[in-house]
This record gives structure tokens, sequence and C-alpha cells, in this order.
């Protein structure tokens, strides 16, 4: 009888911020095996949905339960240095500033201490007719777990 399979990790909080271990696959990278840009964007997704995972905000329940959406409003990412195929990466996530219906984060992909990917991104809370909503209240105290106590806007924050 073989073991069962470890279930997939939704990452860990370390030091005020969510930390997503990945690993770079071939599907991941393009003709000469480095990742392709477009993927950085999927890998920055993961970091967020999993980092709403471990605060107990999953998409799917936000969506059934609350009639609440995110969405990404603006998204800047700067490509700094290639990750390639087998490396194992991590997606660092951290909030900045919580506001009504949105809040910035901060997102950086690392290969060990190399800094690969930065990202500042607003996202924003939207109601079913696509109207925005207010962030909840347990959404917002539980995104309290990585964001600053200062809060200032996420392009003057570096994690």
């Amino acid at each position: 009888m073989s073991a069962p399979s470890p279930l997939p990790t939704s990452g860990r909080i370390e030091g005020g911020r969510h930390v997503l271990p990945l690993r770079v696959y071939y599907e991941d990278t393009d003709a000469v095996g480095v990742v392709y840009y477009a993927n950085w964007l999927r890998f920055l997704e993961r970091g967020r949905t999993e980092m709403l995972r471990l605060l107990g905000q999953e998409h799917s329940a936000l969506r059934t339960e609350k009639g609440i959406n995110w969405i990404v409003r603006r998204c800047a990412v700067d490509y700094l240095k290639p990750a390639r195929l087998d490396d194992a990466i991590e997606i660092i996530t951290s909030c900045g500033e919580l506001r009504g219906a949105s809040l910035d984060m901060v997102q950086e992909a690392r290969h060990g201490a190399e800094l690969l990917v930065r990202a500042d991104l607003v996202i924003a809370c939207m109601a079913p007719n696509g109207r925005p909503a207010r962030l909840p209240i347990e959404i917002r105290q539980a995104l309290q777990t990585v964001a600053p106590s200062a809060s200032p806007r996420s392009r003057h924050i570096r994690i």
C-alpha cells in the first residue's frame, strides 16, 4: 500500500507576510527554459488565493456566502531576474492600505535571497452586480495579520 499523497500547501505566515513555496515546471517556461512573463501573474494569483485560504477567507466561500468577488483593478509588475525550469521559488504577499472597498497588495517572487519579480496591486471588492462592495469586517480583520501596522500606501512599503 502506498502512502497517501500530501495535501497541497497554502503556505505560511512569516514575519507578517504570506509565503507560498512553488516549483517552476516545464509548462511555465518559454523556449529558452525561463518562466514566461505572463505566467508570473498566475503565480502571484496563487499567492493571493492561498493567503486568503490560510486566513480562513476562501474565494468560493466569499462568493457564495457574502456575494463578494475580488478583482485586480491595477497591477504594476517589475521583472528583475528570470526563474528557470525546476527552480524552487517563493511568492511573498503583504497588504498595504486597506480602504473601504479596496486594498493595496505587494507581492514578490524570490529564489532564495534573490528578488525576481515585484508587483504592486490594487484589489477591489465587488458585489455580484459589478459595483464596489465594502470589505467585510471579518476579511479586514484577517488581512490585518499581513498588513503593516502603520498601513502606508503599498508603493512605499517594502516586504
